[in-house]
């Protein structure tokens, strides 16, 4: 076990949203002493979004909401992070307690609310960085707003500029009304919103993050606007609502639910959605990563990258590694030369 490992497991005896806070903290702090990532095994390398991603292991939006610990995360052995969600303004997110573990299932339920820095200390950070890693921004709007599509428009011109790409949240369960804009006719207003946003200020890669509450319908009209859209990808997906049986005390506990559960339903709906969109996109698998066979998945299921966030808070950094021995892995058991040739390979 890693020093970075037995400090996870002392972390998990801290109230979560505090072991999170300490965490962020120390990473922080050791950045300067983390040691050089090593480079990947290429058969771990993906082309995507105009970018050489050295491997496909990605961090999830809401670990470093304010992106003031992208290069110390980079340094675990991601081959990209992705910061935020960030609103334009800053906001204190619902009352706590808010985040919870769930270890019985190996499961999280957070009502976070985009509790955040705000836009204007997000790019502070952002223009901080001294990594060379491949870092997204994730945005999304203030509870408050009379706007929303007009917040995403002013976090897109604020912080595009300063990330590799834009991330798109429209599918968070805890801001109330939020995921209507997964609907048809705002979504298509809020997409072309952005992708006129760009035009005038510069290209940047445009990801979609959707839920994985979707039925086939909706699945439907979503693909519809993304391929009309012009867009680079589709994050599959978020938390869920919906609330398979678990055995933890917090199972009541109302919120997103992520972690292992939410593994089987968000790969049905990624493999839905790459069946949908037929390669014109890119797309991207989360929920419930958690070794190198989660991520497998994923990728059979039609994504090219895969991103992950609660499995961190029980097995610690070192996962990052280990999953990409074992994806390595299932390529050598099946035959494969590269993460490439699985992609979509069992949808």
């Amino acid at each position: 076990m890693s020093v970075f490992d037995l400090g996870a497991r002392l972390l998990r005896q801290l109230p979560a949203e505090t072991a999170h806070q300490a965490t962020l903290a120390l990473a922080g702090a050791l950045r300067p002493l983390l040691p050089a990532r090593t480079a990947d095994d290429p058969r771990l390398a993906v082309k995507a979004f105009g970018f050489n991603f050295p491997n496909p292991i990605g961090l999830a939006a809401g670990f470093d909401k304010n992106a003031d610990v992208p290069d110390a995360m980079a340094k675990f052995g991601f081959g990209f992070v992705e910061c935020g969600t960030v609103t334009p303004r800053p906001q204190e997110g619902n009352p706590r307690p808010r985040l919870f573990r769930l270890t019985q299932d190996q499961a999280v339920i957070n009502r976070m609310g985009f509790n955040n820095g705000g836009m204007e200390a997000a790019a502070e950070n952002l223009k901080a960085r001294k990594g060379r890693g491949i870092v997204g921004i994730n945005i999304g709007a203030n509870k408050d707003s009379a706007d929303r599509i007009a917040d995403y428009a002013l976090c897109f011109e604020r912080l595009a500029p300063l990330a590799d790409y834009v991330t798109v949240n429209v599918s968070s369960p805890n801001t109330p009304g939020l995921r209507g804009l997964q609907n048809k006719d705002e979504l298509a207003r809020l997409l072309g919103t952005l992708t006129q946003a760009r035009a005038r200020h510069g290209f940047k890669p445009l990801l979609l993050k959707i839920a994985p509450d979707l039925d086939a319908s909706a699945m439907d009209d979503i693909a519809d606007v993304v391929r009309a859209s012009g867009i680079e990808g589709l994050i599959v997906s978020n938390t869920t609502i919906a609330r398979p049986p678990l055995n933890s005390p917090h199972r009541g506990e109302s919120g997103g639910l992520s972690g292992k559960p939410l593994l089987a339903p968000s790969t049905h709906v990624l493999a839905q959605m790459h069946q949908r969109l037929a390669g014109a996109v890119t797309l991207v698998g989360v929920g419930g990563v958690a070794s190198g066979a989660d991520a497998y998945a994923k990728i059979c299921a039609g994504a090219s990258l895969v991103q992950l966030y609660s499995a961190l808070a029980f097995q610690g950094p070192g996962l990052v590694a280990r999953i990409k021995r074992e994806l390595l892995a299932c390529l050598a058991r099946d035959g494969l030369a590269n993460v490439t040739e699985a992609i979509g390979r069992k949808n």
